[in-house]
């Protein structure tokens, strides 16, 4: 079994007040989107914030496991500790961040797919059509152990920066691999460009 783990425990400083995961994108919020998408391919863990009864509503009624991350407070290194700890026992897992409006269902099947294709690498991830490294990211089981020791807000930047000879990347046909929105500019020119 390959789950895959949202993130979506980060607290939206940059959107002044606003929650960029509820976000309408495709006529539902955001956050609902990305984890309708990745249920229909694999279980869906959604890691949060202790403190997340808005989020949680956002994907109620979804096929998906919610994951109370304390170590959230933290950032995104903490969120990675401890909600991949929460995942069940697996040969490899995919984290996809929560924040990416245009990642579909076949994106992430396309990345777990690639595991099969080149199974000699411990990272797999998605990148743009340059070679430009995004999301989603798959993870051999193997470096589990490795999420245990992540501190600070770097996320898993630590952990992957070293393995890059053992990285396939899948490129996408457009940018969408690394377009996230993190300002309420930024997703005014979004809508813009997609109504």
């Amino acid at each position: 079994m390959i789950p895959i783990l949202i993130l979506a425990a980060g607290q939206s400083r940059r959107m002044r007040g606003a929650d960029k995961l509820a976000e309408v994108v495709g006529g539902q919020p955001l956050l609902r989107r990305v984890a309708s998408e990745a249920a229909s391919v694999a279980p869906t863990f959604v890691a949060l914030h202790h403190n997340a009864a808005a989020r949680l509503a956002l994907i109620d009624g979804l096929a998906v496991t919610p994951l109370l991350v304390a170590e959230a407070a933290e950032g995104q290194s903490g969120t990675l500790r401890g909600a991949v700890a929460g995942l069940p026992a697996c040969d490899a897992f995919l984290v996809v961040l929560g924040d990416l409006p245009d990642i579909t269902g076949q994106d992430m099947a396309a990345v777990i797919a690639a595991r099969t294709a080149q199974p000699d690498a411990l990272i797999w991830r998605a990148a743009t059509p340059d070679g430009r490294a995004g999301h989603p990211i798959l993870f051999d089981a193997r470096l589990r152990p490795q999420f245990a020791d992540l501190t600070g807000d770097e996320g898993g930047a630590a952990l992957v920066k070293p393995l890059q000879d053992k990285t396939v990347l899948v490129r996408f046909d457009d940018d969408r691999a690394r377009l996230d929105l993190d300002t309420p500019e930024a997703w005014a020119a979004y809508h813009a460009r997609h109504n």
